[in-house]
């Protein structure tokens, strides 16, 4: 038998499942980019606000394209089990949040008719980096306009992708998206009532959430006794950062009753997470999908990456941060990576990072020269992504670039073969990924080059144990 609304009440009893009814009331919450993340992140806070008694904070979730993870939770009646995993132990959850799905390629106007809905108060959204086009904002858009067409209220959007001020970002793509159908007026109203009656807020969200794998399923049914085709797994640290602006201002006590942290200052938070665990995390895939080490977990375990990792963070990250906190954040961090139940897949990090490292890597690049400092464990990095792009392993094995960029990427690691120096200064002189100043800086041009050729001699291990030594 399958995990269901019928077979809810037959889990075992040290297993925490919703209490409350997920029947009577409308969803609250329209969720966009129904994946593991969210699932395992927003959706427990919500299930969390939902066991107090709370009945607003329900999710019509929507899946951007994938019919295949929505049919599933469909068939389940919108649960599944989560596995928590830490020091502490382990223990699972099935979390009762979800309690509608679409798919938004093939059922567009449901779900701009659940935007438009008088439940509705919150959008939420992890449509990750690529996902922020003009087709997003018009879907948006649509709903916002039946909401002021109908007199309802205004409602919270929320990004939660990993994108520095992703609420301006959205709030701006959406104002520009108003002007390429309606008049002049209708213009004017619609941007004037989105300005005044909703909230574009910034928000920083940090759990690590593997996708789902063979060993996570067989677990969750012995675990459960039933049969959970979309169950995950998680670590037990979890961090949500939003800013202090919600279309309902009494939002924020409540967010913060279940752990949320609401502040007027996101930025220290965003940049330190985008910067040390996400900039870290596309540093480690990269040299796991090069050297043929599957996981996080077995790129940490090897002590010359582990201190690699470290002294990136330390020297070359922390100078420019605002987040005070960020050698315990790192110590933190590392602990995480290290976690044996999350097997989190290198090439699953690996993926759109074209999209990634322009976040992540060359603001802290560009404040170490401007201090005067060094920049050579970033060098290294954008070395093992140049070698990356080969598509093989140092074993001969052959990945795929699953990019949007991975037609170009996959052109410039042919020419590796034969003009490596050159295939170096092409990617280098990219400004979509490394920004206006830094294919113009000699200095960083040269280093990479230099680990690059020592890559392609000795290896990524040989070239990350000679810096690491220094």
């Amino acid at each position: 038998m399958h995990l269901s609304a019928l077979t809810l009440a037959s889990l075992p009893a040290d297993i925490h499942t919703p209490i409350y009814d997920r029947r009577r009331y409308a969803p609250g919450v329209v969720h966009l980019g129904l994946g593991a993340f969210h699932r395992a992140h927003q959706a427990m806070v919500f299930d969390q606000l939902l066991s107090t008694g709370d009945t607003r904070w329900g999710i019509h979730g929507v899946g951007m394209t994938r019919p295949d993870l929505v049919n599933q939770l469909k068939a389940q009646d919108g649960l599944y089990a989560v596995r928590i995993a830490d020091g502490q132990g382990v223990k699972w959850q099935v979390p009762g949040a979800l309690w509608r799905t679409s798919v938004a390629t093939t059922e567009r106007d449901t779900v701009v008719q659940a935007i438009a809905a008088p439940s509705t108060r919150w959008v939420t959204l992890t449509v990750t980096e690529k996902g922020y086009t003009p087709a997003l904002a018009q879907l948006l858009l649509d709903g916002l306009r039946l909401r002021q067409q109908a007199g309802l209220s205004g409602i919270t959007v929320a990004s939660c992708d990993n994108l520095q001020g992703n609420g301006h970002k959205l709030q701006a793509l959406v104002k520009a998206q108003i002007s390429t159908h309606d008049t002049p007026t209708q213009d004017g109203d619609l941007l004037s009532w989105i300005g005044t009656h909703c909230a574009f807020p910034c928000s920083m969200v940090d759990r690590i959430v593997p996708a789902a794998t063979p060993e996570v399923l067989a677990a969750a049914s012995q675990a459960l006794g039933l049969r959970d085709d979309a169950s995950l797994s998680t670590e037990g640290f979890w961090e949500w950062v939003i800013e202090d602006r919600f279309a309902d201002p009494s939002d924020a006590a409540l967010l913060q009753s279940a752990g949320v942290r609401v502040t007027g200052d996101v930025h220290s938070y965003e940049e330190a997470k985008l910067r040390m665990l996400n900039g870290s995390h596309t540093a480690m895939a990269l040299m796991g999908a090069v050297t043929g080490r599957p996981f996080i977990a077995s790129c940490i375990g090897v002590p010359h990456i582990r201190e690699f990792v470290v002294r990136l963070m330390g020297q070359e990250v922390a100078p420019h941060l605002s987040r005070s906190d960020w050698a315990d954040y790192r110590t933190a961090l590392i602990a995480r990576f290290g976690n044996p139940y999350l097997k989190h897949s290198v090439h699953q990090i690996a993926t759109d990072s074209s999209q990634k490292i322009p976040q992540r890597w060359p603001p802290s690049v560009l404040g170490q020269i401007a201090q005067g400092a060094s920049f050579e464990h970033h060098a290294l990095a954008a070395a093992v992504f140049v070698r990356y792009t080969l598509a093989v392993d140092e074993s001969g094995q052959a990945y795929a670039l699953n990019d949007p960029q991975a037609e170009s990427l996959m052109a410039l690691g042919t020419a590796q073969r034969t003009e490596p120096e050159a295939c170096v200064r092409a990617l280098l002189g990219r400004e979509d990924l490394w920004g206006s100043a830094l294919p113009q800086h000699a200095a960083w041009i040269a280093r990479v080059t230099h680990w690059h050729q020592h890559i392609l001699q000795h290896g990524v291990d040989h070239a990350v144990q000679q810096l690491t030594e220094a």
